[in-house]
């Protein structure tokens, strides 16, 4: 399986420029080939072919002083914009035509300066590589300092450099690994996610929503009236929004780290992981949509699920209509209309249940299920 490293950069201030050269011919090369692809379709002509774009748009190009300057930076810079907007166009043309699953997928659209996100991606054929002294080797920008926070399993297929709306730099290697599995535990999990508590275990035990982005709100609007008092396009302006973007990357930073660390302890505890299907794009819309987006369910979910591929762990998503809170774990009675304010209840059973650790249990019940009826069990229960 693929995973990706990513490391903090520090480039020089001539490497900080060489890097802007790259970004911005890259972003030249994707505009004019996306141009050039609108234009034919407005005109009736055939599509344009990814051979015969490269020749006319990276060849043909830096033979014409509009575009002499494209020389400057790595030809496999130049060639990964490219692939970049061909696979867009293969993905949004699988997208209209059924063949891709999931929501549909826009057309590209053309990549500016003002970005948040500038990013090139060099492959093999750049040879770049890491240095004896732990630099990062670069063709046409040079060796960057580059702040190891551990070894990487093995030797990168690619690395893309990014600088974000922080000003920050990183490098994104792609590493092929196999899989390390863990010594196996007895013990399995089902999870219920939520905003009073941010996940609920089958075992009773409850983890805490950390809320950053709430923590950090009064910082943020700090920073954010700062930037609206200051004239835009004035390089106070560019100073208050470098502060603003730094507040909000520390904010998702921490909401990285705390998915991170929670999701490889359960990985690690548990031989099985089994966690409701949840519709986050329907719940924010929302009167609750920067709660739900300050919690990162879809994040979350999303590392549970590379860590236990990786690790040999099972892993499965409960169909988001299985009444998980208003079914009795205990004897399997459904209980009648049941507001979101109600968070115990009792069954005519007589059992007692927290509303969120019984949701809990019963996706462990319905993960055990299915896993059951894909290895040939029994469908229906007995009568």
């Amino acid at each position: 399986m693929q995973l990706r490293y990513n490391f903090r950069l520090y480039p020089a201030a001539g490497q900080r420029q060489a890097l802007a050269r790259a970004f911005g011919c890259a972003r030249t090369v994707f505009n004019d080939g996306l141009r050039l692809r609108q234009e034919g379709r407005e005109q009736g002509l055939p599509y344009v072919s990814d051979g015969d774009l490269s020749k006319r748009v990276i060849t043909q190009a830096k033979q014409t002083p509009e575009r002499a300057w494209l020389g400057e930076v790595s030809a496999v810079v130049l060639q990964q914009a490219l692939a970049d907007l061909n696979t867009a166009y293969r993905n949004f043309f699988a997208s209209i035509t059924g063949r891709r699953k999931g929501p549909e997928v826009a057309p590209p659209r053309y990549r500016s300066r003002k970005d948040n996100r500038q990013a090139v991606r060099f492959t093999r054929n750049a040879r770049f590589t890491v240095t004896a002294g732990g630099k990062l080797r670069l063709p046409k920008i040079g060796d960057v300092p580059v702040r190891w926070s551990r070894e990487l399993p093995a030797g990168p297929s690619s690395v893309t450099v990014i600088k974000d709306a922080a000003g920050r730099y990183f490098a994104s290697f792609v590493v092929e690994i196999c899989q390390e599995p863990l010594p196996q535990t007895a013990s399995e999990v089902g999870i219920d996610l939520g905003l009073t508590h941010f996940a609920v275990l089958s075992d009773g035990r409850k983890v805490g929503n950390p809320r950053l982005l709430r923590r950090a709100e009064r910082r943020l609007n700090k920073a954010q009236q700062a930037l609206s008092r200051k004239q835009k396009g004035s390089n106070n302006w560019a100073r208050a929004k470098r502060v603003l973007a730094r507040a909000h990357a520390k904010t998702a930073d921490a909401r990285r780290d705390f998915a991170h660390k929670l999701s490889t302890q359960i990985i690690r505890d548990n031989q099985a992981v089994y966690v409701e299907d949840l519709c986050v794009k329907g719940l924010a819309r929302t009167r609750l949509a920067k709660s739900v987006h300050d919690a990162g369910w879809s994040q979350f979910v999303a590392m549970l699920e590379y860590k236990a591929g990786r690790y040999g762990r099972t892993f499965a998503r409960i169909d988001r209509f299985f009444p998980s809170s208003k079914l009795c774990s205990a004897c399997g009675l459904p209980a009648g209309t049941m507001p979101l304010s109600v968070r115990s209840w009792t069954c005519p059973c007589g059992a007692v249940h927290d509303r969120d650790v019984n949701a809990a249990i019963n996706i462990l019940a319905a993960g055990r299920a299915e896993r059951l009826n894909a290895c040939g069990g029994t469908v229906r229960p007995a009568a």
